[in-house]
């Protein structure tokens, strides 16, 4: 994804559709569209002229790519300028044809879900997902409910930099139409109960952090229904707090709301909730690693877990892989990013996978990461084994001492070039070969932030806080200069 502010546009402005009376665009030289769509600040990056022709552009790529012409779903979180974005990209699309139908205020996996659903050419969704209030981001999906195919937005992004194509201007008398439906939102509501009819978690106290974002409402809804006791947090669409200092990037308020309240469980949504993060009784962080670990144990237990196999990214945890191994599992890893980890789970026939920040893909259920279905899956598995989180926990694995620290690095070409650095290779050697089998080290750009993030894992912890400060401190003085 593009970080903002951008720091380098391109010289000369790109050409805007002919015809249609658009002013060309200025756009970042580095390319528009990251590991989840395009990401950025609002009025910086993220702008009316930019959203309605990437719409445009994205209209007459879905036109080519799906012919059979169903309509494009398109959804939000609570950011104040996701109105702006939505508003924009769909006089785009229905610019180049396309009917357009608006969820409004709706989960990511919401739109994913009800694309196939509904006989959609596709769906987008207006989020930034975990990151601050001021940014904002454009997800496409194709027909099928997953995420748009690379080749595809790189169509749509080659396009808006005037280079077309094949794709062609339309007609006027070919407008498109704009339709209000937020009454399908309950159509996913009900499919997430679809694979649980007879979950009753009675007796059960739930702690739901909803990040002030498109899991507010319906979160608490889907746990209501099941008759567990419900504690809301955070739980009003709000574009100015949406993420701040709470969801699944910040989970002080839950693990206090679950020792005040003598909660079971506890769960943290991030801004458009396709992911989770738990927390259990005692107030332990349960990541993606562990969902992985115990929704894993019950598909493989149950002959549901093809080659036992589970796809994870290159930051899942060596001691979640190690204790997996043990139980005769597999674990293939993949780039940071759910679309990767979908594809690689498509490529190897996998049903489970996901990433320790908490997208988790379990394909028996889902094509898309869903934080509310996840947490109602590893709820029911809770009930299903008896005990409780905490005691699934302790009875799983220990993690092996990993730290994650971000280097701010402004400049896109020296974060996308950054392993050209040879005073940043030469600290990875060392940390490599000082740790040996019992550590590894991952430095990679974000893909979402302007950041270079540095992770260290290691038995031992001296290790990991030592090599993880010597080469962010390396990546500093080289790169963030």
């Amino acid at each position: 994804m593009v970080s903002s502010p951008p720091r380098s546009v391109s010289r000369n402005p790109v050409s805007a559709p002919v015809g249609l009376g658009w002013q060309p665009l200025e756009l970042p030289v580095t390319k528009l569209f990251g590991t989840d769509g395009i990401r950025g600040q609002a009025g910086e990056l993220l702008t009316a002229p930019l959203a309605l022709q990437i719409g445009y552009w994205a209209g007459h790529v879905y036109r080519h790519h799906y012919p059979l012409g169903g309509p494009i779903l398109l959804g939000q979180d609570s950011r104040n300028s996701g109105h702006m974005i939505a508003s924009a990209l769909a006089a785009g699309l229905t610019a180049a044809g396309l009917e357009v139908w608006n969820l409004g205020l709706c989960p990511t996996a919401a739109v994913a879900n009800l694309t196939p659903a509904v006989g959609a050419s596709g769906g987008v969704m207006i989020s930034a997902s975990h990151n601050p209030p001021a940014d904002n981001g454009i997800k496409f999906f194709g027909a099928e409910g997953t995420k748009l195919s690379t080749v595809l937005q790189q169509q749509m992004e080659q396009a808006l930099r005037g280079h077309s194509g094949a794709l062609v201007n339309l007609a006027s008398e070919q407008w498109g139409q704009w339709h209000h439906r937020p009454e399908l939102v309950n159509q996913y509501l009900e499919f997430l109960h679809e694979p649980l009819p007879a979950l009753d978690l009675s007796g059960l106290k739930v702690v739901l952090d909803m990040a002030w974002g498109a899991a507010a409402g319906i979160a608490h809804q889907a746990f209501a229904r099941t008759g567990a006791d419900v504690v809301g947090l955070h739980g009003l669409p709000d574009g100015d707090r949406i993420n701040v200092n709470c969801g699944s990037t910040h989970l002080g308020a839950l693990q206090t709301a679950i020792r005040e309240h003598q909660a079971d469980i506890g769960f943290a949504f991030d801004g458009d909730a396709d992911r989770v993060i738990a927390v259990d009784a005692k107030g332990r962080v349960v990541d993606g690693d562990y969902i992985l670990y115990l929704w894993g144990q019950q598909l493989k237990a149950t002959d549901r877990l093809p080659d036992n196999l589970i796809v994870s990214t290159v930051m899942a945890n060596l001691g979640f892989e190690r204790a997996w191994n043990a139980l005769g599992g597999a674990l293939m890893r993949t780039q940071v990013g759910d679309q990767h980890v979908h594809a690689e789970m498509v490529d190897q026939g996998a049903k489970l996978g996901g990433e320790q920040s908490g997208h988790i893909l379990c394909h028996h259920y889902s094509l898309t990461g869903d934080g509310i279905l996840t947490a109602l899956h590893l709820a029911h598995l809770v009930q299903q084994l008896g005990g409780s989180l905490a005691d699934l926990v302790d009875q799983s694995f220990q993690t092996y001492p990993q730290r994650l620290k971000n280097v701010r690095v402004e400049d896109r070409d020296r974060r996308k070039n950054w392993a050209s650095c040879s005073a940043v290779k030469q600290a990875i050697d060392q940390a490599e070969a000082d740790m040996g089998d019992l550590g590894r080290v991952l430095v990679r750009p974000s893909g979402t932030e302007p950041l270079i993030r540095v992770m260290v894992e290691a038995e031992q912890s001296a290790l990991v806080d030592h090599w993880t400060d010597h080469i962010a401190n390396v990546v500093a003085a080289n790169l963030a200069v």
